[in-house]
């Protein structure tokens, strides 16, 4: 009897071990982000909003940069570029079952008709960048997190591995599918110059901070066809949209026959030039942004032993680059927590998506997008596509289903001027209760794991 008490006694202890394991790195987050929202607060704003601007831009450029540079540098090999082959998929496969998600709340709630692609999109695409680094890097912090004494090192690396996948989506799949519906662009049509009048300009204090707060500078993006349905313009007859405001589609087909490219392309198919047209105009070029750069840069350094040699290592001739570059990765998780902090501190803006969707979309992402998770990372497990017994592994794929949508997808919304509003309300209210669903769902992975 004795025994079998013990052996409960026992068994409790190491429970509330792994609970207490899981909550500690959450308090340390929720305390960064709690010390953001006091700073960025109207009522005391010690720090103001163009001071967050500031640092965003500082994170984006400089302290990201560095951190995914030397931890994913020092990681990266050959042999590891071909068995971390499954965290970009784990992102394709992610973003496929919340689409997914997303048309099924769309059927149940049945958001405005003009929201219904800005509904499956915030509901598929989740935060792959920023916010991962910062629970990796809360999580390791402490030296008996239960990733053995590498975890921020391998944690970094795997994160930062997701990240160039993340980046293409965003600027083609994402881009295309926030793009104004004909219907809606009528609407802003109506409403003439004054709502031109009330929208914020590029660099303007008023604009809300998560517009800049994960890719600072975006707006400079903008061409004269972010704001139009040029997809629905190219592909659909829109007679009931004045041709003044739209894109001259059929002569930018048409126009420059005389070369010799341009006779090919009228040779293709209307389809195909069609096609052509949209590829050309979409942003592909913006890419190639510092955090991205930096993902290249590393893996390619990385991959030859030779040039790794030379500036990874105690030893390397370029170590005290290196190494300040690491001073300066360590700025990042804390700058990123005062951030979400600023901008929690706005609160939500008014929004047409109504309580139900709201609902169901935050339903979705942050609690059943987990749980499928977990069944497709164990069913991956078990068909031995993953790296053999290494829990941080496994758990960088779980958190690519458990974080709440991109904050970069407001500055999308933005740079498309569509459900700008709406996505300010859901990412304010996403973020809030992920401060939750990320506590349940950290201790279920400690424990699985």
């Amino acid at each position: 009897m004795s025994r079998y008490l013990t052996e409960i006694y026992n068994d409790n202890i190491k429970s509330s071990e792994d609970i207490l394991d899981a909550v500690f790195p959450l308090l340390k987050f929720l305390s960064l982000t709690l010390f953001g929202l006091v700073l960025a607060h109207k009522n005391v704003q010690i720090i103001p909003k163009e001071t967050f601007k500031l640092l965003s831009k500082l994170v984006f450029v400089l302290f990201l940069p560095c951190l995914i540079f030397t931890q994913l540098g020092k990681s990266i090999t050959v042999a590891n570029f071909t068995s971390w082959w499954f965290i970009p998929v784990n992102v394709l496969i992610s973003t496929v079952v919340g689409c997914i998600l997303g048309f099924l709340v769309v059927i149940i709630c049945r958001p405005p008709p003009e929201l219904t692609r800005f509904t499956i999109i915030m509901t598929a695409f989740g935060n792959t960048g920023n916010l991962h680094l910062a629970i990796v890097g809360t999580v390791c912090h402490n030296e008996d997190n239960p990733f053995g004494p590498d975890c921020h090192n391998r944690g970094v690396s795997y994160a930062s591995f997701a990240q160039w996948v993340a980046v293409i989506l965003v600027y083609t799949f994402v881009y295309h599918m926030m793009e104004p519906p004909l219907q809606y662009y009528g609407i802003l049509e109506e409403g003439g110059q004054n709502d031109e009048q009330e929208e914020p300009q590029s660099g303007d204090i008023s604009r809300p901070l998560l517009v800049e707060a994960e890719w600072p500078g975006i707006e400079d993006k903008e061409t004269e066809h972010s704001k139009t349905p040029f997809i629905a313009n190219v592909f659909k007859s829109i007679s009931n949209v004045s041709e003044m405001t739209l894109p001259d589609v059929e002569n930018t087909i048409k126009g420059n026959t005389d070369s010799p490219k341009s006779i090919r392309c009228l040779a293709a198919p209307r389809v195909v030039r069609k096609i052509k047209v949209v590829a050309e105009h979409t942003p592909i070029r913006s890419i190639l942004q510092p955090p991205t750069i930096a993902s290249l840069l590393a893996i390619i350094i990385g991959m030859i032993p030779q040039v790794k040699a030379f500036v990874f290592g105690s030893d390397a001739p370029l170590a005290f680059i290196t190494d300040s570059f690491g001073i300066l990765a360590g700025a990042m998780v804390p700058s990123v927590m005062l951030i979400l902090g600023g901008m929690l501190a706005e609160g939500p803006n008014k929004s047409s998506l109504g309580l139900r969707t709201m609902i169901g979309i935050i339903v979705a992402r942050l609690l059943v997008l987990p749980l499928l998770g977990i069944g497709i990372v164990a069913l991956a497990d078990k068909l031995h596509i993953l790296v053999d017994g290494d829990k941080m592994f496994r758990f960088v794929l779980l958190l690519q289903y458990t974080t709440p949508s991109a904050i970069l997808l407001g500055a999308i919304a933005s740079l498309r001027g569509y459900a700008v509003s709406e996505s300010s309300a859901l990412l304010f209210w996403q973020h809030l209760f992920a401060l939750f669903s990320l506590s349940l769902y950290l201790i279920i992975y400690f424990k699985l794991l």
